[in-house]
């Protein structure tokens, strides 16, 4: 169920990356990669190395906190999730 809960929160943080601003370049380099990192980690789960992910989706959720709400949402409920599998 958790594998599942994260799949649902990246399909939304990609439609939410589509919506970003152009000249959001940055921000959007990050957002992608935490999601590529993400799925990486759900199909090899030998990969997982829970700090790293853990403090780049702590940062991401600083970074849009103000300007982008729904990310800042959708990052809460994927560490919530994370954490509930000792992630």
């Amino acid at each position: 169920m958790s594998k599942e809960k994260i799949g649902e929160s990246l399909d939304l943080l990609r439609a939410e990356i589509a919506n970003l601003k152009v000249e959001d370049v940055a921000s959007r380099d990050r957002l992608d990669a935490l999601v590529s990192e993400l799925e990486n980690q759900l199909v090899e789960p030998a990969l997982m190395d829970a700090a790293p992910i853990d403090e780049s989706v702590k940062e991401l959720i600083e970074h849009f906190e103000v300007e982008h709400p729904r990310i800042t949402g959708i990052l809460n409920d994927l560490m919530v999730t994370l954490s509930g599998m000792g992630i």
